[in-house]
């Protein structure tokens, strides 16, 4: 189990895919959640369902709008978790949160945390209050 701040609210139970660099939904991303920035070593991996684990996004503003609408339509990952704030990433699910009610949870935690988080396992993410708990079996 590993303790995290939860940045934006929710609840998933998905299996996890940990990328090796930070990747931007903005042209990084299609609309059904694939992977297709050509040069990101995890090129043609499907994000959506899964919880994603990354350091942080790699820019444009852009990908809030890309993210919030992939939350619509069910393609985005079903949580993600950083090892460092990302402000881009969380604004997407806070106005999918509003815009939509459909919450995907936002979580950061401490980077050596981060890398013991198991990749292809599912996980359990709750928030609460702030707070965010991961678990696996």
């Amino acid at each position: 189990m590993i303790e995290g701040t939860a940045i934006s609210g929710g609840r998933a139970v998905a299996p996890s895919i940990r990328l090796s660099e930070p990747l931007s939904f903005w042209g990084g991303v299609d609309d059904a959640g694939d992977v297709v920035d050509p040069h990101h070593p995890q090129f043609g991996e499907a994000l959506a369902g899964k919880v994603l684990l990354m350091s942080s996004g790699r820019g444009s503003s852009s990908s809030s709008s890309v993210l919030a609408e992939l939350i619509r339509s069910g393609a985005a990952p079903a949580a993600i978790i950083l090892s460092q704030p990302d402000a881009i990433i969380v604004l997407g699910a806070i106005v999918a949160a509003e815009l939509y009610e459909i919450a995907v949870p936002i979580v950061v935690v401490d980077p050596a945390d981060h890398a013991r988080v198991p990749d292809n396992t599912v996980l359990s993410v709750t928030t609460g209050s702030g707070d965010a708990v991961m678990s696996w079996t």
